[in-house]
């Protein structure tokens, strides 16, 4: 009887105890949020800057004590980035990763940050993006509906072909190539005598796999993660643009917001960036040595043809940068001494 009892009395001790665990546990449980935002990603779970994306939200929910919920949407479920950006000038969507290519669309001045074969390098990108210039094109999406909160990075766009490789600028010519839905890509590809043809990301693969297109153009990330080498296995490498990207909110959210949540999601947003800048160098690296160990064909354009490349963009520059040349000769200026 005396054993039956220590069990009884050892079982109820149990019970109590955990009783006062998930008490504590309940007691720590994250008080609800004030704010559950959206974020649009056109891009895949594991890409750079879907990642950069969920550690934008989670540090904005960790420093806010849980009060402000961003809930990351990616692989292009709210839609592709135009629309995407359509809808957060009315508020219908919060935060968005977006290429400069399409938010050129809504904000022209923008195409000067993008123009081909503008900057030398990487490095030479992030002086001008970290610098004024940088800080001033910022400020262009005042009065768009939309607010800046960071630059994120998208390497270097190279073309690759499905049926023959491109080694000099008469191979070009006559080619369909897939472009973003973007003025200024349309007037490059059609510069040096091909056709643009503005298609959805989603359907790259299977217009070259049918030949609907011979060509398209992207990041090695973009390449690799799409699968578009399967079908087009010859990958020039003539960085005919660096495209950076854009961490934007909807203004309409923005003014929501409290002074301590607005700073808090700014010092997130260049945390983000940081991080997933960081991210696409390794993946990137990563990207071409498993490309080029697959046996994909890389060209790298000699930099007599590179420069030819460049010559064709003359008309780009005067029909998209005539008011912008001050601009364009400073970001030029900044490159000067670096090696391409």
């Amino acid at each position: 009887m005396k054993r039956g009892a220590a069990v009884l009395a050892a079982l109820a001790g149990t019970i109590i105890l955990g009783a006062c665990v998930l008490s504590g546990e309940r007691a720590a449980d994250p008080p609800s949020p004030e704010y559950v935002l959206t974020y649009a990603e056109n891009q895949p779970e594991d890409y750079p800057t879907t990642q950069g994306a969920h550690l934008f939200a989670r540090l904005v929910y960790e420093r806010t004590g849980g009060k402000v919920e961003i809930l990351v949407n990616a692989g292009g479920t709210l839609g592709e980035e135009q629309s995407t950006i359509a809808q957060m000038q009315f508020g219908g969507i919060d935060f968005a990763r977006v290429s400069l290519g399409s938010l050129a669309e809504f904000i022209p001045q923008l195409n000067v940050l993008q123009m081909p074969y503008l900057y030398t390098g990487a490095d030479h990108m992030w002086e001008v993006l970290e610098g004024p210039v940088g800080d001033t094109f910022l400020h262009t999406l005042e009065g768009s509906g939309l607010v800046a909160l960071s630059w994120y990075d998208a390497g270097a766009r190279n073309f690759y072909s499905a049926s023959k490789p491109i080694e000099t600028l008469e191979d070009v010519e006559g080619m369909r190539i897939r472009v973003q839905d973007s003025v200024l890509m349309k007037a490059m590809v059609e510069a040096l005598g091909a056709s643009a043809v503005p298609l959805e990301y989603s359907q790259v693969y299977s217009a070259l796999e049918t030949g609907t297109i011979d060509a398209a153009e992207n990041n090695w990330p973009s390449y690799d993660s799409m699968r578009h080498y399967e079908v087009a296995p010859y990958y020039t490498i003539d960085e005919h643009t660096r495209v950076p990207e854009m961490q934007i909110m909807a203004e309409a959210t923005w003014q929501r917001l409290s002074p301590e949540y607005q700073a808090v999601i700014l010092e997130c947003a260049r945390e983000s960036a940081l991080y997933e800048r960081k991210l696409w160098e390794e993946q990137s690296r990563r990207s071409e040595e498993r490309l080029r160990q697959a046996g994909c064909q890389v060209i790298e354009l000699s930099p007599e043809e590179k420069a030819r490349f460049r010559e064709a963009m003359m008309s780009v520059y005067d029909q998209y940068c005539g008011g912008y040349m001050d601009i364009i000769q400073q970001i030029m200026e900044t490159g000067e001494g670096r090696e391409p």
